[in-house]
């Protein structure tokens, strides 16, 4: 059975991302290295090829030195929103640049409004969260990340890390109004994602779903990313211990139209993990709103990224699990898109 892959790049989105976005930032501004592939999504109306014209970047050549210039130029373009640009490493040595845009009239991913009050978090939660952040730097710098995700929270392998972790469930049980009102309306985005990591761990799993399902639609995707991956280890545990937990997939199905990678990524694994609990409403969801988003990513040549959205378009075409794995361990996975293609679009009559 395939698996989907998670490289340790891939695992650092469930926690203290702002660490990693300046790790990626500098090297970004610094080395320039060179380029593997180059993704574009998002694009409906405009081409493709005119989005890599405008970015000017192409396989073997330099990163480009500016992000947030990117971004600008891609939003300058007639019919364009949002623009999102991020570099992934690593595809055989070299980096994925990937560039999104969102042209007016596509579904959008609409963000919830945020108080921005000041809402204060104890000492002990804040010098916790800080000795677990200061472990996983150096977890990830050693490529140490793998975790457990069975207990329905994250239980890394990194001895120090997992210390860490351990303190989190007790933090959770003291604190869970003081984080619950962070994650909802803190000014601070690093203690927003603070909140939505601890209250993940928190013994109570049913009775903190609510809000890390709001914590999908907070304006940064810090906040989202680790809301996500929260919620990701809270469907682990509700597949196969504790059943009953009602995790809706409503907002999971709205991040594969997100600009953003992260939205993309997360939404396509979370759902192929809640596969079998989706409502017939959610498949219409996705039906309706997600193939186009779906097919791109399922097209895209770094395939650790690719794998989830193929296969949860096998998934939603009703193909057999075995029948799509075998085409792309034989290196068909064109094929069976357009398979899966012809199976989904609507009956002409």
């Amino acid at each position: 059975m395939l698996k989907m892959p998670q490289s340790s790049k891939d695992q650092m989105y469930y926690s203290v991302c702002r660490i990693f976005a300046l790790l990626s930032i500098a090297g970004w501004l610094g080395a320039q290295p060179r380029v593997g592939y180059v993704e574009v999504y998002g694009s409906r109306k405009l081409s493709k090829d005119s989005v890599l014209k405008i970015i000017g970047a192409e396989p073997g050549g330099r990163m480009p030195k500016s992000k947030g210039e990117l971004e600008e130029r891609l939003i300058e373009m007639d019919g364009v929103v949002a623009a999102a640009v991020e570099a992934y490493c690593c595809e055989e040595g070299r980096l994925v640049l990937y560039a999104g845009i969102q042209e007016r009239g596509t579904p959008p991913f609409e963000f919830r409004q945020v108080a921005g009050e000041s809402v204060e978090v104890p000492d002990e939660v804040m010098e916790a969260y800080g000795e677990f952040a200061s472990a996983l730097a150096r977890a990830a710098a050693a490529g140490d990340v793998e975790e457990d995700l069975t207990q329905g929270h994250s239980l890394m392998r990194n001895a120090e890390c997992r210390e860490a972790q351990l303190k989190f469930a007790g933090l959770a049980a003291r604190h869970t109004a003081t984080l619950k009102a962070a994650l909802e309306r803190s000014g601070d985005t690093g203690v927003r994602a603070m909140a939505a990591y601890i209250l993940g761990y928190a013994e109570n799993k049913r009775g903190v779903v609510d809000d890390l399902q709001g914590g999908l639609r907070d304006p940064e995707q810090e906040v989202r990313a680790t809301s996500a991956r929260a919620l990701r280890a809270i469907a682990v545990l509700a597949r196969d211990k504790e059943k009953g937990i009602l995790i809706r997939a409503t907002w999971f199905v709205e991040m594969l139209n997100s600009v953003a990678l992260g939205d993309r990524l997360e939404g396509s694994r979370t759902l192929n993990l809640m596969f079998d609990e989706l409502t017939e409403g959610t498949m219409a969801q996705i039906r309706e709103r997600a193939l186009p988003s779906l097919y791109e990513m399922a097209r895209w040549r770094h395939l650790a990224h690719a794998l989830p959205a193929y296969l949860l378009l096998g998934k939603v075409a009703g193909v057999a699990a075995e029948e799509v794995e075998a085409e792309w361990e034989a290196g068909r996975r064109e094929e069976m898109l357009k398979r899966i293609e012809a199976q989904l679009s609507p009956k002409k009559k």
